[in-house]
């Protein structure tokens, strides 16, 4: 086993993925040192490596958002708060966070702040529970999904909105938003060029042209309930938080299914490529390359590029990118009338893009979340967040290793980075994001039904952990944050300085039933008379 360590052993044995990379590529795969390559642009970057630079917590039941001695945190925006003179507020469970500097001067900041907005609760949102809704409560709940832009800023030690922003704004359920690539204008999506709003936003990604990518994933309850058409959700969606007229897009080449995030880099030749995970049981690990080369000069004209290339779906059984085009489905589906019915062009390829992948030999996995690409050596980091069907209860994470270092090769090899269990501290990973110190942190989802339950008792809460990728910690979890009753921690995302880090508290007291006894009040706001999703800053790096 080389320099394997016991307790990443026993790590590497906490999963049953772990059986698929031995056979298929090897045990080696597991111990050999990473190859450090120029994977995306910044991909050369070295690490302050080191120790971890806090005292790690102990798992908690508290109702608060409990950090190491010497950090602290303040709330931005919760739910309901107005975020700009229109009378815009902020939305409902947030999500994913990015970070966007406007001015660094004097030891303060300023900045936009992009927030996600995944769901509604409609006990927390109408007062009670909805079978059907009326079209101000349709209207209500669209709203409230999407995303905030918000302007922020650093002062007294504390991180404040300012909502007198020129820029602050709404994008939601109700937003108009073109459609880009093969899908647009298609039979797929019957016909339309156009869609209304984008909603189910979960996690996202930086492009290299400075706008953000917002991700559609549990869709389909919310486009029921409004009565719009399931085809027009479910993709990655291009927003500029700093430019109202840049029109708000939907990328159909990047393909339809539960996004949770995307994560860009560039090949070796120049071209873009975008790394997506799709959220739900049995389901594949993608990636899309595009045709044309990024070219920095013409800035946000590259958004061009996600219109049009290749999608590939991960088969994990023989480490090859399996292209999903037209011809290899129908090909695959020649005896098989319905669906040679269900797939006659790329863009029902794009719209039914799991059934695709599967049809032609992508890998099941276990709920693949956010999917990173390492500033450091280029490799891609998958949170694989768990799978009760196939016993993978406490979830792992994988490590991809394209060959030669080249996000453009259609061949990789992967490990088990860490795996969720007692033997690790963490249950359910899910949203990832890197340090300057080489250290992947992550937050865990373990359903506020099974929180402190049963095998998930000894995690207690969800939190937030910091996991060292090289040195003599590497692949070891530390305990950062626990997160409120019920609540779920996302969306981390450091300021460029790493001095703070912004971070959703998504859903205190989910398992509320009755609004006069929640069981959870946090952010314990003077006045408030609910638990409020909310979007904090932490200080003390």
């Amino acid at each position: 086993m080389g320099k394997v360590n016991r307790r990443k052993f026993l790590t590497y044995l906490g999963t049953g993925a772990t059986a698929l990379a031995a056979s298929s590529t090897g045990l080696n795969v597991l111990t050999q040192p990473v190859q450090a390559g120029n994977f995306h642009k910044g991909g050369q970057k070295k690490p302050k490596l080191g120790q971890i630079k806090f005292k790690p917590i102990e798992p908690s039941s508290k109702d608060d958002l409990i950090l190491p001695r010497g950090y602290q945190y303040n709330v931005i925006a919760a739910y309901g708060d107005q975020i700009n003179q229109k009378g815009d507020t902020f939305g409902f469970n947030n999500d994913f966070t990015l970070y966007f500097p406007i001015d660094q001067s004097n030891g303060s900041e300023r900045g936009l702040l992009w927030v996600n907005h995944e769901y509604v609760s409609d006990l927390f949102v109408f007062g009670k529970e909805n079978d059907e809704y009326s079209k101000e409560q349709t209207k209500t709940f669209l709203y409230n999904q999407g995303g905030s832009i918000i302007e922020v800023y650093e002062e007294d030690n504390s991180w404040k909105m300012d909502t007198t922003s020129k820029y602050a704004r709404r994008v939601t359920g109700l937003t108009e938003i073109d459609l880009t690539g093969p899908a647009k204008g298609s039979d797929a999506v019957n016909g339309s060029t156009k869609v209304q709003g984008t909603f189910a936003n979960c996690s996202g990604g930086r492009t290299l042209w400075g706008t953000l990518l917002s991700c559609e994933e549990n869709y389909e309850d919310t486009a029921e309930a409004a009565g719009l058409d399931e085809t027009h959700y479910g993709w990655v969606v291009e927003v500029d938080p700093f430019d109202p007229n840049f029109r708000v897009r939907k990328h159909t080449a990047l393909g339809r299914f539960n996004h949770e995030n995307a994560s860009v880099g560039l090949s070796k030749d120049g071209r873009v490529v975008v790394y997506m995970g799709d959220d739900k049981k049995d389901a594949c690990v993608y990636k899309f390359i595009s045709d044309g080369k990024y070219n920095e000069k013409v800035g946000k004209n590259n958004s061009q590029l996600l219109s049009k290339g290749t999608l590939y779906a991960a088969d994990l059984s023989s480490g090859e990118w399996i292209e999903l085009s037209i011809e290899a489905v129908r090909e695959a589906a020649k005896n098989d009338k319905e669906l040679l019915d269900k797939f006659k062009t790329q863009a029902d390829v794009l719209v039914h893009t799991h059934d695709a992948a599967i049809l032609l030999g992508a890998t099941p996995t276990d709920r693949p979340e956010d999917v990173e690409i390492s500033p450091f050596d280029g490799t891609v980091f998958v949170a694989h967040t768990n799978n009760d069907k196939h016993g993978n209860i406490h979830g792992h994470i994988t490590r991809f290793f394209e060959n030669n270092g080249d996000h453009g090769s259609l061949e990789f090899q992967f490990s088990i980075f860490a795996a969720g269990g007692i033997q690790s501290g963490f249950s359910a990973p899910d949203n990832l994001t890197f340090d300057q110190y080489g250290t992947l942190w992550t937050v865990t989802d373990i359903s506020s039904s099974k929180q402190n339950k049963k095998v998930w008792k000894p995690f207690k809460n969800n939190g937030m952990f910091a996991i060292p990728t090289s040195g003599p910690q590497e692949g070891e979890a530390f305990q950062f944050a626990s997160a409120p009753i019920e609540a779920e921690l996302t969306g981390p995302s450091f300021t460029p300085n790493e001095r703070s880090l912004f971070l959703s508290v998504q859903h205190p007291g989910e398992e509320t039933e009755d609004l006069s006894k929640p069981t959870s009040m946090w952010p314990h706001r003077p006045g408030d008379k609910m638990p409020r999703p909310a979007v904090v800053a932490i200080r003390g790096f």
